[in-house]
């Protein structure tokens, strides 16, 4: 490896954490280790690496407390490699830089809740069909944990959103000028009315945006919303799926989306971009019916 040039690096944050995970592959590792890919040869396939240096970037990432090794087999013992507390630290991390590339790269480095349905971020979110939900938590606005996936339903419609609010104050300056960022509330209150359609179809509906619980709550409150919005805050779910961002009043928020879950973890159905929710509501209702067995 080439000895690099250091100027007061031992004092920059910046440099210091390049040390630890500045190389190419070993974001790629936290990336699909935030996505469920936790064993060496699901990582080699994903990445396309040589077993050497997928060996290589693992020991180094465990030796840094990134991954840990954990046995998942004894005869013979096998291991699989899962994200510390130190290694979801970085979800932020990759996600600010799935952002950046989808504004600055890919995009016309204009900020938008949405995107076009020939985008490669549109291609991204719509390889999620057939994809797999990894197992994890995220707040309800009751402060309680949940699976964001309901294992006592035959479906569950996750509606992703940039944000709520109870108070039109609330929502951040220049909100309204943000494409696709209007709408979170119609599209709350749709689900709400047409929530006994989604039950007799066999769905859990869950709303997921990344604003803090109590936000999430008085909006729930205030629209008598009578099924659970959950908080992605630490961004957990949207590093698995690598779900679309943006950013509006420095805080990471949730393009609108829609994903429609059997209770297999497996993704059935995926919209997005949502350029008409009551449509995009109807259109998870019939999803939802699909997916339910018909008795006789």
């Amino acid at each position: 490896m080439a000895q690099r040039t250091r100027l007061d690096d031992d004092h920059c944050a910046i440099a210091q954490a390049l040390d630890v995970v500045g190389d190419w592959w070993t974001l790629l590792i936290v990336r699909d280790a935030a996505r469920g890919v936790h064993r060496f040869d699901e990582l080699q396939r994903e990445l396309g690496v040589s077993r050497k240096v997928l060996t290589e970037r693992l020991r180094l990432l465990v030796e840094a407390d990134v991954l840990v090794r954990v046995p998942y087999q004894d005869r013979p013992v096998r291991h699989e490699y899962r994200l510390t507390p130190r290694g979801r630290a970085l979800l932020p991390v990759l996600v600010a830089l799935q952002d950046w590339g989808d504004t600055w790269v890919l995009g016309e480095g204009e900020t938008m809740a949405t995107a076009t349905e020939a985008s490669l971020e549109a291609q991204r979110v719509h390889e999620l069909l057939g994809t797999r939900v990894p197992e994890l938590r995220l707040v309800g606005h009751d402060g309680e944990p949940r699976d964001p996936v309901a294992e006592d339903t035959p479906c569950t419609v996750l509606y992703c959103f940039p944000g709520a609010y109870a108070r039109k104050d609330a929502y951040p300056p220049g909100w309204a000028g943000i494409p696709g960022a209007r709408g979170c509330t119609l599209e709350s209150c749709s689900y709400r009315d047409q929530l006994a359609e989604f039950t007799a179809a066999g769905a859990t509906v869950h709303g997921v945006s990344t604003q803090r619980p109590d936000e999430q709550r008085a909006f729930a409150e205030k629209e008598n919303l009578r099924f659970p919005l959950l908080s992605d805050g630490e961004l957990a779910l949207t590093a698995a799926l690598r779900l679309p961002t943006f950013r509006a009043a420095g805080v990471t928020r949730l393009k609108r989306l829609t994903l429609v879950v059997d209770r297999d973890r497996v993704v059935r159905d995926v919209q997005y971009p949502v350029t008409d929710i009551t449509a995009s509501v109807s259109a998870a209702l019939r999803t939802a019916r699909s997916l339910t067995p018909r008795t006789a």
